[in-house]
């Protein structure tokens, strides 16, 4: 869903019917990326457009970037305490 999301809004039915499975299927996975703030709602009248949120993304990769920067702390410090 976020993959189709990233090339232009789109509706809950829309992403449902795209992707196979239940509007209301649909509607939690896009809930779970709204918290994650990967995604933006925005209402148009009874319609509702998500889209992807490219500030979502960037903090989403500092976290992951700073996943691999302690794993390797924790592999230098390791590997001095072997030599040591």
């Amino acid at each position: 869903m976020f993959d189709r999301l990233r090339r232009r809004p789109r509706t809950v039915g829309e992403l449902a019917r795209l992707a196979r499975v239940s509007q209301p299927a649909a509607s939690q996975h896009l809930q779970v990326l709204r918290r994650a703030r990967l995604v933006t709602l925005r209402r148009a009248g009874t319609r509702h457009f998500y889209c992807a949120n490219p500030a979502g993304l960037v903090a989403l990769r500092r976290y992951v970037e700073s996943l691999w920067a302690d794993a390797l702390r924790a592999y230098a410090e390791q590997d001095t305490t072997r030599h040591d």
